[in-house]
């Protein structure tokens, strides 16, 4: 497989699942700031535009943060990285929608871009971006149910963690759950050996 992808960003989420499942892959970086993400050969792979793409071992794409984790779920169901109950496989996906949607897609979309949305300015962008990243950190720190995002590791921890790695590098405050969450992220050696691979210490 290819996963088509640029550091650090919500890729890395995608990255942390196929190393935990241990899939061999290629790495391809994407340079956003380059706009490779719109050349016409990526764009033959994935006409959005967007990152992740993850390329299959038959030479089909599939695109999308969610789309991809829940099709690494469901491809590996010994993984276990979606609970049998269908009341907490909800939870999973209710988590992972809304961290992909609103947090990263509403929120740091704002903090990162704010050119890329139609407004009053840059800076007054970015406070709507940072207010609807604090009170979406708010939420899901009520919402969690254990040491993991719905309780065990599943498919909605990495996607939490890009967004709490975000929030580290820009000095966003995590509430108490939100902060324990991220430290436990970080102790698990995949983490680690993906955040190495990124670049990061």
């Amino acid at each position: 497989m290819k996963l088509y992808m640029a550091p650090g960003s919500c890729t890395t989420g995608i990255h942390i699942l196929l190393e935990e499942l241990g899939l061999p892959f290629e790495a391809w970086i994407i340079s956003i700031p380059a706009s490779q993400h719109l050349q016409p050969e990526y764009l033959a792979l994935n006409p959005k535009g967007s990152i992740p793409t993850l390329v299959l071992d038959d030479g089909q794409s599939l695109t999308d943060y969610i789309a991809i984790s829940y099709w690494l779920a469901r491809r590996h169901p010994r993984a276990r990285l979606m609970p049998d109950d269908a009341l907490a496989a909800a939870r999973v996906m209710e988590i992972l929608a809304y961290v992909v949607g609103t947090v990263h897609g509403q929120g740091f979309a704002r903090l990162f871009n704010a050119e890329g949305f139609a407004g009053s300015g840059k800076e007054a962008l970015q406070g709507q971006g940072r207010a609807i990243v604090d009170k979406a950190f708010a939420i899901l720190d009520t919402q969690l149910v254990g040491p993991y995002a719905a309780g065990e590791f599943s498919i909605a921890d990495p996607a939490l963690f890009y967004v709490e790695f975000w929030a580290d590098k820009l000095d966003i405050p995590l509430p108490l759950r939100l902060s324990a969450h991220y430290t436990l992220m970080r102790s698990r050696p995949v983490v680690q050996q993906v955040l190495r691979e990124e670049g990061y210490r």
